[in-house]
């Protein structure tokens, strides 16, 4: 009798133990998600887009002429015709350096563009106001980033919250 009693504590112990352990959970926040939505709209992210498209017709603009002055070197050498061959290499050349150029200091300006977007305190303040509000609801321990979750190799989309937020943020 002893012997059973004795069993019977340790197995209520051992499951009292269990039930008084907290279980942490973890949801994952698409922040990029988050960002579009909130900024779909805003002035900002549209002049950010339209510098982004006349950025991008100037370099069409620009690889369409280098692209013509290729196709005429090409008929010059057809011909034999080397002194233009010569004079149109020079150009091309000209051209595709000053494209370079230009690629590079227009992604730059709009890396630029981005990152100010990105960075804004008010809608950083908003949001992290309402992943918060979220987590204590849904009774998560800890959200993370899937942008900065370099570690993240696998989620379940149950633990997912960025629908949530981005209904809570109004959006």
């Amino acid at each position: 009798m002893k012997k059973l009693f004795l069993i019977f504590l340790v197995a209520f112990g051992f499951c009292a133990g269990l039930s008084a352990q907290q279980i942490t959970r973890f949801g994952v926040v698409d922040t990029t998600r988050v960002y579009q939505a909130y900024f779909k709209n805003s002035a900002s992210v549209r002049n950010y887009d339209s510098k982004k498209s006349e950025f991008q017709n100037e370099i069409n603009k620009r690889t369409d002429e280098i692209q013509k002055l290729k196709q005429q070197k090409a008929d010059y050498e057809n011909s034999g015709n080397t002194a233009q061959v010569a004079k149109i290499d020079a150009e091309i050349m000209k051209k595709t350096d000053n494209l370079s150029d230009y690629t590079r200091a227009k992604n730059t300006e709009l890396e630029s563009l981005k990152r100010n977007l990105q960075n804004s305190d008010a809608f950083y303040k908003k949001l992290y106001n309402v992943i918060e509000r979220v987590a204590e609801a849904e009774g998560f321990s800890m959200i993370l980033s899937l942008q900065q979750g370099n570690g993240i190799l696998w989620y379940s989309q149950s633990v997912d919250v960025t629908d949530k937020i981005i209904s809570e943020l109004g959006l």
